[in-house]
């Protein structure tokens, strides 16, 4: 399986990925993560104003979101993090890396999490 997620000579699940900061959240009595995030920039400024738009939103994860933030620490690398789903969701998680790499993929993108060993 590692084999199929190289890309070039880095190989994705490697990567230690780390919260970013500037994104506070906070564990639900269930489970659940909930991630809060500032509404900014010109277009949210103005939903603001004149259409009511709160300034902060909330994301709620389901179970495998909120499972994989948890771990995500700035020291487990995406391969330890999908042993341990792995280990807690068995079959349900499958197929396992390509979701967990989406996901995490994902979070890095909208800056929910950074790489803490990014080779480029």
């Amino acid at each position: 399986m590692r084999e199929l997620m190289r890309r070039g000579r880095e190989n994705y699940l490697d990567y230690v990925p780390r919260r970013n900061r500037n994104f506070p959240w906070k564990e639900l009595e269930n489970g659940l993560v909930v991630v809060r995030m500032e509404n900014r920039g010109p277009m949210n400024r103005i939903a603001q104003k004149f259409f009511g738009r709160p300034p902060f939103s909330e994301i709620e994860l389901d179970e495998f979101g909120s499972f994989v933030w948890k771990r995500i620490d700035g020291k487990r690398t995406v391969l330890e993090i999908g042993e341990a789903l792995r280990e807690n969701f068995g079959e349900k998680a499958e197929p396992l890396y390509e979701r967990l790499s989406a996901f995490v993929k994902t979070l890095h993108r909208q800056r929910f999490v950074v790489y803490a060993n990014k080779i480029k």
